[in-house]
């Protein structure tokens, strides 16, 4: 064999043996039977496995489907969520502080005792989600859909809840001071024993 040659066909044959050089997958999905039938859904994405109690601070997530995922005390703060479907996602628990949200899908999630402090959720559709306890300080809800909410003894000190729809919505005990609901939709919402010290257009016969 000419010796100009030799080099090369070492190579090609260790890399044979070594396997495709490919760059790892960006995210991995499963398929899952969801609302009676089947479609994927992300479960890791750059490395981070999205599980209970994860770790994955600041990781992107814009789009993606989450829905049904059990994400309960996992380290979210900062993350990209943007139009995200978290529809009927655990997230007790969890840590989102200053996550972003907007558009995104929470219907029936599980929000209770998640820490979304300063977070945005312009425009998030959070209908008959859970989220007793929550940590929604200065957390920004511009329009948000809130219909039905279950967020009795929630913190909502400085929350922008402008236009947001909180019809039928449950804030008993909740913490609404300093937070502005300027043209919410309240009605038929309740706010038994809410405190609502400066609070910005809140209702004043509770």
């Amino acid at each position: 064999m000419n010796r100009l040659f030799r080099p090369a066909f070492a190579l090609c044959a260790l890399l044979s043996l070594s396997g495709p050089l490919t760059a790892p997958l960006a995210a991995e999905v499963e398929t899952a039977s969801l609302g009676g039938g089947e479609e994927e859904r992300v479960t890791e994405v750059a490395g981070c496995v999205l599980t209970a109690k994860a770790v994955c601070p600041g990781i992107d997530l814009r789009h993606r489907n989450l829905r049904g995922l059990s994400l309960a005390g996992a380290d979210l703060r900062g993350a990209n969520l943007m139009r995200a479907d978290l529809r009927h996602a655990d997230l007790r628990g969890a840590d989102l502080s200053g996550a972003i949200l907007d558009g995104a899908d929470l219907r029936t999630a599980f929000l209770q005792g998640t820490r979304l402090s300063g977070a945005r959720l312009r425009g998030a559709n959070l209908e008959f989600a859970r989220a007793n306890g929550a940590d929604l300080r200065q957390a920004d809800l511009t329009a948000a859909n809130l219909e039905a909410l279950r967020a009795d003894k929630a913190d909502l000190t400085g929350a922008n809840l402008e236009g947001a729809n909180l019809q039928e919505a449950k804030l008993s005990l909740t913490n609404l001071s300093q937070a502005n609901l300027e043209g919410a939709k309240i009605r038929f919402a309740i706010f038994q024993d809410a405190l609502m010290t400066d609070c910005r257009s809140c209702p004043t016969d509770w």
